[in-house]
């Protein structure tokens, strides 16, 4: 019996699964390891060699050393905020697009074409000099402005979704004397949940694996988040690498958690605002 194309390319796929598992997941395991191992056996065994002893001073001194509480407590806030600030403004925006017809509405999303193609770098100075006149800067509010704002994936995904949508429901509300702000906030946000549950996911694993703009507009280490709190383990003379990789550890967790568990939710979101009915 012959095989069809799809079932000779099954052993292909699979190998080469493996082997982006492979390359994904071999720097986890060094660091996993590594972050058990004193620093006498760290510089006498392999890299993949098992610690000889398997301790947890390392994450008990990365925890105290990297204030790891006040990072926890400052990414909570950053990523509470931001997700909830930057998903009431995308899902406005492509409201906005979706269901109104105005001068420069394609010039509008166009700019946000741009914004996307323009390497952020190339703004930075004006940002940063944004920032500092608003008073901003060493402070919470700085990333918190920066990460609200929306980009063209999120209203593209809204967009999406927004589509499946009848406008029916807007005219008959309407009908009824309900105002552009009550058909937003009643009728269709509670519909974009999925979208916006989603949306939400991809956005708070960012904030979390953030570490540039903290590092730039919040220097202090009262401001510290669980990225920028890495730095503690990085010195001009000498750094330790066993303590940097169990701190590495406690922020991978909280973010791989998230992931882990949520990610249904990412992929169903997509998959639902991609398909029309």
């Amino acid at each position: 019996m012959k095989l069809n194309a799809q079932t000779r390319s099954l052993p292909l796929m699979y190998l080469l699964f493996a082997f982006i598992s492979v390359i994904v997941l071999f720097p986890i395991l060094i660091n996993v390891l590594t972050a058990f191992k004193s620093p006498g056996d760290l510089m006498s065994s392999s890299p993949l060699a098992l610690p000889k002893t398997w301790s947890f001073d390392n994450l008990k001194t990365a925890f105290e050393k990297g204030n790891m509480l006040i990072g926890f407590k400052n990414t909570g806030i950053l990523v509470l905020v931001s997700v909830f600030l930057n998903t009431i403004l995308g899902a406005m925006t492509a409201y906005v697009l979706n269901r109104f017809d105005f001068r420069f509405k394609k010039v509008i999303m166009g700019m946000f074409i741009v914004a996307m193609v323009v390497p952020f770098y190339t703004t930075e100075v004006a940002r940063f000099q944004i920032i500092k006149s608003f008073g901003l800067y060493d402070s919470l509010g700085a990333p918190l402005l920066i990460y609200a704002g929306t980009d063209l994936l999120q209203i593209f995904i809204f967009l999406q979704f927004i589509e499946k949508i009848s406008s029916q429901l807007d005219e008959s509300a309407m009908i009824d004397g309900a105002s552009y702000v009550s058909i937003f906030t009643r009728i269709l946000f509670p519909l974009l949940l999925p979208a916006s549950a989603t949306l939400g996911i991809i956005k708070a694993v960012d904030i979390m694996n953030d570490m540039y703009i903290p590092y730039l507009y919040m220097p202090s280490k009262e401001l510290h988040t669980l990225s920028t709190s890495l730095m503690s383990f990085v010195g001009q003379r000498a750094s330790s690498f066993e303590q940097l990789s169990a701190a590495i550890l406690i922020v991978l967790i909280p973010t791989l958690l998230l992931y882990l568990f949520l990610q249904r939710y990412v992929f169903s979101g997509i998959t639902a605002g991609a398909v029309k009915e």
